[in-house]
């Protein structure tokens, strides 16, 4: 019975998206009117509606082949940039050159994203935010999990931007708007110009295939001026692991070779007047470091609390300057996942992708992320923890963070029903909805 639900999904996606790639407004109003027609004129010998019907469909089926005919001879070519944000439009050029023998009018290029609609495993697995609150046929038909399958995945709806006129050999630059609607990877499978037949019902499609990929990073909320704790700690490897950062790059002295030197330290103009391996000393480098903990575990999926404590993280790696310090992301994501930015490490961009692409993880999974944080605290000045939820676990760790001497920020993002009512008053509360009301705080709540 699933398979065959499944296999009526997928059909009535097709043909949905079929019929709102292919028809006009009147098209639609045409394939609305006949079809209301023909149903009420189903008795022929009662009623002749069912001939306006005919017509309308009849009319539909010379326009389509029609489109069939409407081909160009277009060369398109387009430039993404690297990063979006969710939420967020933004534009980009694409070009046109008209190479064939005959001008072009009335035509519009729109971008077409790649086949979204997910893998019968896929939609049987996933869990769409809110669905236990659904009536029991809308859980098993299973409908509106896939549409939220497919929306997760695309952009907004699309516009087509018009083309004007072009003569043979003729080009022009047009910009095409995009907004994402989540953050993660967009598919795109390519360029569509479109050109509408004589009859004005159906459009004629000529596909440029341009397969490209564009990530939507998080959405950014606004954060009070935070004034981290500046307090530099002993970090072992010293410049090979902050490459140019520290007190001081200067060597302190050349010395014979020890087993176990790194190579890379050796002198080789020593080496060669002496025919002694002689290598660089260099003395022990001292910097900040902070580190922010994403709790990932939800047993309800990506819902409104998920989406904005991703996003809350992302506004943190975009805010704090990592030219002065280090920056470690610590989240779990099939395991610990541990990043860190700055000072000849990852740049933030590159943290902000990999936020782009977390998911939910199981609950009991925070015991593991737990004791990632507290294996590294030697080395942190402060650290920053967003979490989904509230109990003694999390409590434990901030304190034990605390103990050390590490300065702690706690934010809990969650609705309003699942806030604690026996919160401590160093921990910050935000609710979907008003993030940066609950952010505000952040400046004067510290656990230390």
């Amino acid at each position: 019975m699933r398979r065959i639900l499944y296999a009526a999904l997928r059909a009535t996606s097709a043909l949905d998206h079929w019929l709102r790639e292919r028809l006009t407004a009147a098209g639609w109003l045409a394939l609305g009117a006949g079809g209301a027609a023909l149903a009420a004129g189903f008795d022929t010998t009662q009623n002749a509606s069912y001939q306006a019907g005919a017509l309308l469909v009849a009319l539909l089926v010379v326009a389509y082949a029609a489109s069939l005919f409407a081909r160009t001879r277009l060369h398109v070519a387009r430039e993404l940039p690297r990063y979006a944000t969710a939420g967020e439009p933004f534009s980009y050029p694409v070009e046109v050159v008209n190479r064939g023998a005959r001008p072009v009018a009335g035509a519009s290029v729109v971008e077409a994203v790649r086949d979204p609609r997910p893998a019968y495993a896929a939609w049987r697995a996933a869990r769409e935010p809110g669905e236990e609150q659904r009536n029991w046929f809308d859980r098993n038909v299973g409908y509106f999990r896939w549409r939220w399958l497919i929306e997760r995945v695309t952009p907004e709806p699309l516009r087509a931007a018009p083309l004007p006129a072009l003569v043979p050999g003729a080009r022009h630059t047009l910009r095409l708007q995009m907004t994402p609607r989540r953050r993660g990877r967009i598919e795109l499978a390519g360029l569509v110009v479109q050109r509408t037949d004589p009859l004005g019902l159906v459009k004629g499609l000529a596909r440029v295939p341009l397969a490209a990929r564009l990530v939507a990073l998080p959405r950014r909320y606004r954060l009070p001026r935070l004034a981290l704790p500046g307090r530099r700690k002993h970090q072992p490897g010293g410049v090979s692991l902050a490459s140019s950062v520290g007190d001081t790059e200067e060597f302190l002295s050349l010395r014979e070779y020890r087993p176990g030197d790194p190579l890379q330290r050796i002198h080789w103009k020593s080496f060669a007047r002496t025919g002694r391996p002689i290598v660089k000393e260099f003395q022990d480098e001292f910097f900040e470091r902070h580190a922010l903990v994403l709790d990932t575990g939800s047993a309800r999926g990506e819902d409104a609390a998920f989406e904005d404590a991703v996003a809350v993280a992302a506004s943190f790696v975009y805010t704090i300057d990592t030219q002065e310090c280090l920056l470690d992301l610590l989240f779990v994501g099939g395991g610990v996942h541990h990043s860190t930015a700055g000072r000849g490490q990852l740049h933030a961009e590159h943290m902000l992708e990999t936020l782009a692409g977390v998911a939910p993880s199981a609950p009991a999974q925070f015991e593991a992320l737990a004791h990632a944080v507290l294996a590294q605290r030697a080395q942190l000045a402060s650290v920053i923890l967003v979490l989904l939820a509230w109990d003694e676990a999390r409590r434990a760790l901030a304190e034990r963070l605390a103990a050390s001497g590490i300065e702690v920020r706690a934010i809990l993002v969650c609705e309003p029903r699942d806030a604690p009512q026996d919160a401590p008053a160093w921990l910050v509360v935000a609710h979907p909805g008003a993030i940066e009301a609950g952010l505000a705080r952040l400046e004067s709540r510290v656990l230390r």
